[in-house]
């Protein structure tokens, strides 16, 4: 049937299928998933390539009405397509990233908003270099996430979870003082990896950070000045884990983070100041037998999509504004 995307899984948040011909006409929004995981770095905790489905399986039972982001419909504004899903090489890591840059790549080169659903973290560096080679200037990245991922490379493999932003900091179409690492927390970071953050310039805002500042809008537009200064353009990357276990079982099992209220906030806020485009990784569906994770992508794309919304009329506005004064 036209509105399931494979087998029995709908497309995302009943998005229109595109998957057959990637004709994005009439469409502002374009959700793909990426059901890649690369080296596994500890345990059990394998499998969210299963996130991309379970994402989708869980977004059948949503709308997009935000009651209390002043009653706004997402859908009412913004139409949806949902591309499928990146066809991924098992055990061939620099395929994968080839194929992964390329399905970007064109994504990018719609010039709609992009949706990435992971799949690992490592999906970030392959995605973001492919916007590197369609914009003119640098790209900044806000990476909202528990650990900084830049771990040079996990047991030879250079593209592993834990090694985006290693790859990131070597991109010449990156600006690394635009890069913002927030929500940082956790002894599951090493020494160097905050090390290596502040040798390249990157700044890095921590969980306490943001939770003893006191005003999430506000530090929202701090963290967007930085990543947006000196560059093209802004990308939001957000691993589940920057999330405390409490709100997030379906993903690493870490404490002391962000609450659901705080990351939707930031990334509301974020969105209403002009991100470019986004991807949700590091959901395990099997460590989640009621996949609160994978229900939380569909509310989490939802605020975001409301902050661009707002970004936009706002920039629709300015523009009126400004050509009613020169005529």
């Amino acid at each position: 049937m036209a509105e399931k995307i494979y087998g029995n899984t709908p497309c995302f948040l009943g998005a229109k299928n595109i998957s057959a011909d990637s004709n994005t006409d009439g469409v502002d929004v374009v959700v793909y998933g990426v059901p890649w995981e690369g080296a596994v770095t500890w345990g059990e905790y394998t499998g969210c390539e299963l996130g991309p489905k379970v994402m989708r399986l869980c977004s059948a039972r949503y709308t997009g009405y935000l009651p209390e982001l002043n009653h706004i419909d997402v859908f009412e504004h913004m139409k949806l397509g949902d591309m499928g899903d990146v066809d991924v090489i098992p055990a061939d890591v620099m395929g994968t990233v080839k194929r992964i840059e390329e399905f970007s790549g064109n994504v990018w080169s719609t010039g709609k908003f992009p949706v990435a659903l992971g799949g690992d973290h490592g999906i970030t560096y392959p995605i973001v270099n492919a916007l590197t080679k369609k914009v003119k200037g640098k790209v900044g990245i806000i990476h909202l996430d528990a650990h900084y991922d830049n771990k040079p490379h996990h047991e030879g493999d250079a593209f592993a979870r834990c090694s985006p932003f290693a790859r990131l900091y070597e991109c010449e179409g990156v600006r690394n003082e635009s890069i913002v690492h927030a929500g940082i927390h956790g002894p599951r970071n090493a020494p160097d990896n905050g090390k290596l953050a502040q040798e390249v310039g990157a700044t890095t805002i921590t969980v306490r950070d943001i939770r003893e500042h006191g005003n999430l809008k506000q530090l929202a537009k701090q963290m967007y000045d930085i990543a947006s200064q000196g560059t093209e353009a802004v990308y939001l990357s957000i691993c589940s884990d920057v999330m405390d276990f409490a709100f997030n079982p379906g993903g690493p099992a870490d404490c002391n983070g962000l609450t659901s209220y705080e990351l939707l906030t930031l990334v509301y806020e974020l969105c209403k100041l002009g991100v470019i485009g986004m991807d949700f990784v590091e959901v395990y569906p099997q460590q989640d037998p009621n996949q609160f994770s994978a229900h939380f992508a569909s509310t989490l794309v939802l605020y975001a999509l409301a902050g661009t919304i707002w970004n936009k009329e706002e920039k629709a506005k300015k523009e009126q504004a400004g050509q009613y004064v020169t005529n």
